[in-house]
């Protein structure tokens, strides 16, 4: 049988292999403690858990694509509360299966691969998924470098007029996974305003926009002109509602139109009681707080440990996790490789494109006791 070769191009999703090392260590007796995939293991509140089983009915209908209002009006609301921006429900919101699956097909809606505006930028260190949802769909792709001497922010100077002309999407993730940075809403602005000047179009993937430490980060949603922007959310980190796969995607009308008639095609929109369940989610904040702090008590754990043994934080302004420095004379693989001896699974930052050399991954989703532990192993063996 003859598969596709961008499939065989990819190869082994990085997280797989973490997985392959965990049970073969498990089968081993080895008591594990992992930090390396970002799946929050924080329980969903019991108020969203009722909401969804309260909403199971003895009839099982195909869910729309377009969702139900009453979902895509508690987005608004929430994107009006929490970033002051007005979205029309009815035209400039569409509720999504989690966001990955919506990152992966967007290409494949906005993207004409026989056309001079072929190619889609993204940027690395970063998740795979916005390279091979291009590539799938047929587009050239160029990643930029996220570097600490910019703060991890791409270098939009760098970017000739030639590039620019033949750019159809850039993919932005703020706050970042993995370096735990945040974008400035001037940032958002000027690449906004890049994107209707060279005619793209602004992918903005914010998962992670509700799990910081200090300052509430921006959202793209909140710049002047978003005739060129479009935002991936997701209940997935926010409400640790990953198993729902329930999201959203905000763009202009045209977008959402052109979502609404491609969705249907490839089924992907949250059952019916996932979107009620989904609604409560949207419409409360005193779960965000809590998990915010639980995240902070978790970091709190191991930041001493880890400046004890000399480890610079490079990053973790929000988002779950730690983006932290290699010590000097070992590769970030060697590092991790190290620590899985001792129990500690972490991810190398060459998981993440080869500008992750240098820095390694703490995703903050083990127990607080698991934490406490992973903070005495660190004390002894780094």
């Amino acid at each position: 049988m003859q598969l596709s070769p961008v499939l065989a191009a990819t190869g082994t999703y990085p997280f797989v292999r973490l997985e392959e090392a965990k049970r073969r260590l498990a089968a081993d007796g080895v008591e594990l403690i992992d930090f390396g995939k970002g799946d929050p293991r924080e329980e969903t509140d019991p108020l969203i858990r009722q909401a969804l089983v309260h909403s199971l009915e003895p009839l099982s209908s195909y869910p729309l694509a377009e969702g139900l209002p009453e979902l895509r009006q508690a987005v608004a609301g929430w994107c009006k509360r929490r970033f002051d921006v007005e979205l029309d429900p009815e035209t400039e919101v569409i509720p999504t299966y989690g966001s990955k699956e919506a990152i992966f097909h967007l290409a494949q809606v906005v993207l004409d691969r026989d056309s001079d505006k072929a190619l889609v930028l993204s940027t690395e260190p970063g998740y795979p998924v916005y390279e091979r949802g291009a590539l799938f769909a047929g587009a050239e792709v160029e990643q930029l470098p996220l570097l600490e001497e910019n703060g991890f922010l791409p270098d939009l100077d760098a970017i000739d007029d030639e590039t620019w002309s033949r750019t159809a999407v850039f993919w932005i993730n703020y706050p970042n996974n993995p370096t735990g940075a945040v974008a400035p809403l001037a940032f958002f602005e000027r690449l906004a305003a890049l994107a209707a000047e060279h005619d793209l179009l602004l992918a903005a993937d914010e998962a992670y926009t509700e799990l910081w430490f200090d300052e509430p980060p921006h959202s793209a949603l909140e710049v002047s002109d978003r005739s060129h922007v479009a935002v991936f959310q997701t209940l997935s980190k926010r409400s640790s509602m990953t198993g729902y796969r329930s999201g959203f995607v905000a763009g202009s009308p045209e977008l959402i139109a052109a979502l609404r008639q491609y969705r249907p095609t490839v089924g992907t929109a949250p059952q019916e009681f996932v979107q009620r369940a989904s609604v409560v989610a949207w419409n409360d904040e005193e779960h965000v707080e809590r998990t915010r702090e639980i995240y902070r008590r978790k970091r709190e754990q191991l930041l001493p440990a880890l400046e004890r043994k000399g480890i610079r934080v490079a990053g973790s302004e929000a988002t779950m996790y730690l983006w932290l420095e290699v010590p000097e004379g070992e590769h970030s693989e060697e590092l991790a490789a190290r620590l899985l001896e001792h129990g500690l699974i972490v991810s190398p930052g060459t998981f993440f494109g080869p500008s992750g050399e240098g820095y390694w991954r703490l995703a903050l989703v083990p127990t607080e006791a698991e934490c406490e532990r992973a903070a005495e192993i660190l004390d002894r063996v780094l």
